[in-house]
């Protein structure tokens, strides 16, 4: 309840933490007259906070001011994360999966000897074989991935690796155009659902695997039944491990049917 001017305190205010010295030589009720109003907020006017607690008032100043800073802190963890600097999430693996404000940028035709060198990193490790001296090349840029774009469908990326490096590898429209031969996984009918919703693969769910995989390694995953891809993801477990195991995660999202890199629309 507010005491009224006509009722001064004349007592002095003990020091308490976070006021100002000025402000503890000053009656109450003069504190009280220059806090400020504010709109209603969840039903309640933080006016009528302000002068029936004083210091319940002055502590949601503050921690305002501090908590304002939060976004840019998450915004700049992102864009180290991008540029390889505390590229660190969940141990030593991260994923960057597609976000919806990531837009096509970028985007022009190359010339197959240009980009050969890349089209080897994207096909050998992988034991693909395809000609693509003949098909119309371009590649763009997708957020922090560049795209190699074929005949207007992106069949390759380049992402970064958690050792600041890159890798080139398929896209998943890429995967199923070319039937790779290795770096593989195989998941029952119970991991789809959650598959196709970007959740990790658990090591539950696996059955088979690529013997060729180890620890940091980018794979793709298949349904056991019809061999289809479904993601690809960051090998969070050697092969023996991730088919053997009953529990823990096996593969960290960052592509999967459904989601941006796969939407997208050329």
């Amino acid at each position: 309840m507010c005491i009224p001017n006509h009722h001064p305190i004349s007592a002095p205010i003990q020091p308490h933490d976070g006021l100002l010295e000025d402000e503890m030589e000053e009656p109450f009720c003069n504190r009280l007259e220059v806090l400020p109003m504010h709109p209603k907020v969840s039903g309640k006017s933080e006016g009528f906070v302000a002068v029936v607690h004083p210091f319940l008032w002055r502590g949601h100043q503050m921690y305002e001011a501090h908590t304002k800073c939060w976004p840019c802190i998450a915004e700049e963890g992102i864009h180290h994360q991008i540029n390889g600097r505390g590229f660190k999430e969940c141990g030593p693996l991260v994923a960057i999966v597609a976000k919806k404000d990531w837009k096509l940028k970028a985007r022009k035709p190359v010339r197959h000897k240009k980009i050969k060198d890349l089209i080897e990193r994207l096909t050998v490790p992988l034991g693909i074989e395809t000609d693509l001296s003949s098909a119309f090349l371009e590649t763009a840029n997708f957020g922090p991935w560049n795209l190699l774009i074929v005949d207007k469908f992106p069949l390759g990326m380049e992402v970064e690796t958690p050792d600041q490096g890159t890798i080139a590898f398929p896209t998943l429209r890429g995967v199923l155009e070319w039937s790779p031969n290795f770096k593989w996984c195989e998941v029952d009918h119970g991991a789809i659902p959650f598959l196709m919703n970007g959740a990790d693969c658990m090591a539950a769910g696996i059955h088979q695997a690529c013997d060729t995989i180890e620890i940091g390694d980018l794979i793709w995953i298949r349904d056991q039944s019809h061999g289809k891809a479904l993601a690809i993801g960051w090998a969070t477990m050697e092969s023996s491990e991730m088919v053997a195991s009953t529990k823990g995660k096996a593969v960290k999202m960052l592509h999967h049917i459904g989601d941006e890199l796969w939407e997208l629309e050329l």
